[in-house]
This record gives C-alpha cells, sequence and structure tokens, in this order.
C-alpha cells in the first residue's frame, strides 16, 4: 500500500501526447505525431497495434467507437459498430436448440466487426479537415514489424489465455492462433502472428475498405462460414462506419461529451451529472462518501440503460433529453447519503481497450476498441488470423427484451470514449475498458481530476470500486481494491453495500487512461498501473 504522502506525477510534454493500455501502441501513436501526423493518424497506428500486442484484449474482427475535438470546431463522433448478420434471427438460433446466444464459437460470431471501418472514416476525416497525408502503410507499419517478428507476451496475456484455455481451445481456429505448441504462451516468451501480419499488409496495399468490399472480404466471408458464422459477404459488404453528433452533459466545471446509443456512453454522463448535484467539495476522493454517490448514482443510471438502451433505430426517447438538468436534480435527491438502495444484477464481462491522442496542433482523440469478451467469440478465421468478435451474445432471444435477436440490428454496447471541455480552458479526454466497470471507472477519474484537483496520474493510480461484474468476475458486489482504509469498506457495509475487496491493484478495475491539454498548450498524462501501458510525450 503506498503512502498517503505518495503522489504519483502526471507524464508531461509540450508538442503531442498519447496513452494507451500497452507502451508500444502508444510509443506508435506518439512517433506518427513526432513525424508530422496528427491525432487522428496517430491513433490509427495505435489501433493496429494494439490490436496485435494486446490480441486477448481487442482485435481487427472487434468493434470501435471515436470522439474528436477540434479546436474552434465542436466534437464529433463515429460509430464503428457492425450490425448483426442478415441470416441471424431468433428462429434461426431456436432451430439450433438454443435457449439463449452462445457466447463462443461461429454462432457468437453473429455481427460485422467494425472497427477498421472507422479508421478508414477517420483517416478520410483527418485529411479533409486536418489534411493528414501520412500514408497507410507508415500507420499500419508498427503492427505489421510486431506481428511478423513477434512480441513479448504479457502477463495478462498469458494469464487470461490460461484462464480461458479449457473453454476456447475447441473453438474454430483458436489453439492455431493462440496457444502455440497447445499451451498458453508464457510471460516473456515471443508471440507471432504471421497470418495477421500478412492481412495488415494486404490492407496497407489495397485499402482499408478491401476489409468490406475485396479480396480480404471474400476471405473472411468464406473462412466465418467455415467456422458456422451466419455472417455473409453480403453483410460485410453493406457496412458503414457512421458520424454522429454526440451526446453533452452540462456540467458545473465544462462541456462533457460522449458517444450515442447503442452505447452505454449516456449511462456515463448520468451519472457525473448526478455526481455534480452530490459531490462536497470537502469530501476525501477515496472515501466512503465519494465511493457511496457514485455507487448510487451508478445503480439509477444502470437502470435507465437497462430499460431504454438499445440500437438507435428502435428507440422512441431521445437519450440527449435525459440529460436535461430538471431530470438530473430528480435523479440526484433520490440518492440517499447512509442507505444504499437495492441491486439487481450487471451486464458481465468485456475486454476493450481506451486510448487517447493530443496533437500538437490541440487535436484530441478518445478512442475504444473492443471484441466484447476476453478473445471475443474464440474464432481465428484461418487465411487471415483475425479473431472475431462475440458482441452479439448481448442480443436475446426473448423476441419482447429490449434488444432481441433481429437481422441487422445493431447490439447493445458496453464501450464509450470519454472527452471534456473544461470551463477554465482544459481538454481532458479519459476512458477505461472493462464493461459495466467503463462508467463507473470514468466517474472516478473524471472526479478526481476535475473536483478534488488531482493530476491524472495520481487520479488513475487511487483505489478504485466496481459494482456489480467486469472481466473475469462473476459476483454483483461493490469491490473495493484492498488500498482502501479498511474503515472504508465498514462505513459501506453500514450503508448495505455488500462490499467485496479484491488485490490492491485489481486488473477488474480495468484499465484507465487520461490526458488533459492546459489552455497554454501543454499536456500532461496518466495510465493505469493495472495495465501493461504507458504515457508517451513529446
Amino acid at each position: 500500500m503506498r503512502s498517503p504522502l505518495f503522489t504519483p506525477n502526471p507524464m508531461r510534454g509540450s508538442r503531442a501526447v498519447a496513452v494507451a493500455p500497452h507502451a508500444l501502441a502508444a510509443q506508435s501513436a506518439l512517433a506518427v505525431m513526432r513525424e508530422g501526423g496528427n491525432a487522428v493518424e496517430a491513433m490509427v497506428a495505435a489501433a493496429a497495434t494494439i490490436s496485435v500486442v494486446y490480441p486477448h484484449m481487442n482485435s481487427i474482427g472487434g468493434d470501435g467507437f471515436w470522439l474528436i475535438s477540434q479546436p474552434g470546431g465542436a466534437p464529433v463522433a463515429l460509430e464503428a459498430c457492425g450490425a448483426a448478420a442478415g441470416a441471424a434471427s431468433i428462429d434461426a438460433y431456436r432451430a439450433h436448440g438454443l435457449a439463449a446466444i452462445p457466447f463462443r464459437g461461429g454462432l457468437a460470431a453473429n455481427t460485422v466487426a467494425g472497427t477498421v471501418s472507422g479508421w478508414d472514416a477517420a483517416l478520410a476525416w483527418s485529411a479533409e479537415q486536418l489534411g493528414g497525408r501520412l500514408p497507410l502503410s507508415r500507420l499500419l507499419g508498427d503492427a505489421i514489424d510486431y506481428a511478423r517478428r513477434g512480441i513479448p507476451v504479457t502477463a495478462s496475456q498469458s494469464r487470461c489465455t490460461q484462464a480461458k484455455r479449457d473453454e476456447l481451445a475447441a473453438v474454430h481456429g483458436f489453439a492455431d492462433a493462440f496457444l502455440p505448441g497447445g499451451a498458453a504462451p508464457a510471460t516473456g516468451s515471443v508471440f507471432r502472428q504471421p497470418r495477421l501480419a500478412d492481412t495488415f499488409e494486404h490492407l496497407a496495399r489495397a485499402g482499408l475498405d478491401d476489409f468490406y468490399r475485396g479480396d480480404l472480404a471474400r476471405s473472411l466471408a468464406h473462412d466465418l462460414a467455415a467456422a458456422g458464422s451466419p455472417l455473409t459477404l453480403a453483410d460485410l459488404d453493406q457496412h458503414q462506419a457512421v458520424w454522429k453528433t454526440p451526446l453533452t452533459l452540462a456540467h458545473s466545471a465544462g462541456l462533457v461529451y460522449n458517444v450515442r446509443p447503442p452505447t452505454q456512453g449516456l449511462v456515463s454522463l448520468l451519472i457525473l451529472g448526478q455526481l455534480d448535484r452530490l459531490l462536497a467539495r470537502d469530501m476525501d476522493p477515496s472515501g466512503a462518501d465519494f465511493v457511496h454517490a457514485c455507487a448510487e448514482s451508478t445503480k439509477l443510471a444502470f437502470n435507465i440503460r437497462d430499460r431504454l438502451i438499445t440500437d438507435p433505430a428502435y428507440m422512441e426517447d431521445d437519450p440527449q433529453e435525459l440529460l436535461d438538468p430538471d431530470r438530473l436534480d430528480a435523479m440526484a435527491a433520490r440518492i440517499l447519503p447512509r442507505q444504499a438502495a437495492p441491486w439487481g444484477a450487471g451486464r458481465g464481462p468485456a475486454d476493450t481497450v481506451w486510448m487517447g491522442a493530443i496533437d500538437t496542433n490541440g487535436v484530441a482523440v478518445s478512442f475504444i476498441q473492443s471484441i466484447y469478451h476476453e478473445f471475443g467469440s474464440g474464432v481465428v478465421l484461418a487465411q487471415s488470423g483475425v479473431n472475431w468478435q462475440n458482441r452479439g451474445c448481448s442480443f436475446s432471444l426473448d423476441p419482447d427484451a429490449l434488444n432481441p435477436l433481429t437481422p441487422h440490428r445493431k447490439p447493445f454496447h458496453t464501450l464509450n470514449p470519454a472527452l471534456a471541455r473544461l470551463h477554465d480552458g482544459r481538454t481532458l479526454v479519459y476512458g477505461n475498458m472493462g464493461g459495466d466497470g467503463q462508467p463507473q471507472s470514468q466517474s472516478a477519474v473524471f472526479s478526481r481530476i476535475v473536483h478534488f484537483g488531482m493530476n491524472p496520474q495520481a487520479a488513475i493510480d487511487a483505489p478504485r470500486w466496481l459494482l456489480g461484474r467486469t472481466w473475469g468476475q462473476t459476483s454483483d458486489t461493490l469491490k473495493l481494491e484492498a488500498r482502501f482504509d479498511p474503515a472504508v469498506a465498514d462505513d459501506l457495509r453500514a450503508r448495505g453495500h455488500d462490499v467485496e475487496i479484491l488485490l490492491p491493484y485489481d486488473e477488474t478495475m480495468g484499465h484507465a487512461g487520461a490526458l488533459i491539454r492546459h489552455p497554454d498548450g501543454m499536456l500532461e498524462g496518466g495510465f493505469d498501473p493495472r495495465s501493461d501501458g504507458a504515457v508517451a510525450s513529446w
């Protein structure tokens, strides 16, 4: 346990900064910006790299979401998530004798992977709005090299592979890709992905759209069919990334942005809106009052999520209206300071990466990329080496459910990158991986930086909590890292919380990150010591 007098220092810079949960991805982003690239180009490089170096957490077979802030313009959001296959229907899955969509295997790989379309759309925006000119071969170069030459296996990848080995070993293509020699790769050993290197080289030559409408698309469709997936070439061909207006929370400290449904970005803003009305200046940022306020705000926000959020094509409520100040006043007024409200069950685990970048011109990017569960569906395609997501297992086979499996419907997403423009002139990008934990860690990091004045590294390093389930967890307790004062846990139990104590720095809390650009152009950032990450600055 760290001394209460110890305050972790942020990484600082004056020209550019990037953060990622794997150091090599942050370095890829910074290298691009040092060569004259902008933050969007840097993020594509980081996204490609991290899909190689953190393969249990994400893949180009997953989805992605962007928030981009350009000085002098309104922030923009980019939704790069895929819809369900045209052949994915409740009746079709019932015909397999299923009562629920499986988490693993071909039938779990039932939604288009959208993240590469997001890279493509973001680079087109970069060229038009920012004059971005770096060639795709440069942006994918690090990923190609790491996939071809190999990477040193992280302890996180080794542990995760070993934990999921029995569940995934028989899934189509998994063992060949992730169990070299039939075993989980050891920490520090060399892990190569030559088929993925070939795929990136092909994309560098043919362009990113080839993933959906070219030779690679035909290869993907062929191998998806062989794995038992309902996805077809027509499903890939129909997919497009979509630009959207972000959701906006009018916070007392500034404007806070997040992405719209089908994500839970609304949840993150609802929590912050309530906390804006609940937090006192003299609260301890690691005390029971703060944790209680955050947990209770989370419960109310999750209640709205679980009643309303789905593919926006099927929603009647305008999510922006739910951020009306009067509604937030009413939500915050329902919270009892000394009594925990009843709590049901969360959404469960997710595997994701969040990354941020800010360039010399003040362009800021908040980006998240995911395959949902660890290794997604477990399916690894034979020709391309692409590990496909299982985001579609969040659909229900109950036609009366909020998110029923429907052809071409978009699934519910836990993913939500965050960004804030504060009244004091600072720009903040921040985020976190981890299912239900994403909005909760966002509330911790944002509040500790904006409300309590902590630097981003100290805000992320400080002990965190998680209400419900996320990566590697099955219980719905209020989980606290062991670095909390025992009196805090006792106080929370006295208020009615079912408290569980985890490790001092527990990966269950997810991997957070945050970057700040100050009004004078100076930069600072924090990475999560629970990850293999880093802040890279110039």
